[in-house]
């Protein structure tokens, strides 16, 4: 269990990887934080964008879209390998979740099956999107992997 890292704590601990970072806009200050608490904070979760553009994907991440209101991450992997850093605090990124994952997870034990979706996932997990389709096809550059495992490690 930890608490959430600072902003500068946030950078510190990416450059200290060597992330190459991308601030975007008001990154820390924007988050989710009035539909509920962020932390403790017990692991990640990496999704991709279903989009191919690093510009359109940073935009979509921080805004959110009608349905679904922004930040939809902490940061956004560019086909560069860039890090783009769009909200710090409460994300809308992981949704609901299985309490028998969420308890894996925070035990550090192998995964169970996921059956229910009754946990809320936004307050205890990072959440990182890389911009690729995720239809299979849409390979990830080496340069979104690497920056991928320093943003994890970091």
């Amino acid at each position: 269990m930890a608490t959430p890292l600072s902003a500068a704590q946030v950078l510190a601990a990416l450059k200290a990887e060597g992330v190459k970072i991308q601030e975007y806009k008001s990154w820390k200050t924007h988050n989710r934080n009035s539909k509920g608490a962020w932390g403790p904070v017990y692991g990640l979760v990496i999704h991709h964008t279903v989009s191919k553009e690093d510009d359109a994907s940073v935009v979509l991440c921080y805004n959110g879209h009608s349905a679904l209101p922004g930040p939809l991450c902490h940061a956004v992997g560019r086909n560069d390998g860039v890090i783009a850093l769009v909200g710090h605090g409460r994300a809308n990124h992981a949704g609901l979740g299985d309490p028998d994952v969420l308890a894996a997870v925070k035990a550090e034990s192998a995964l169970p099956a996921d059956n229910q979706a009754t946990v809320d996932g936004n307050a205890p997990l990072y959440g990182l999107e890389i911009v690729n389709l995720g239809d299979n096809r849409d390979t990830y550059t080496s340069e979104q992997w690497v920056s991928a495992v320093k943003w994890a490690t970091a």
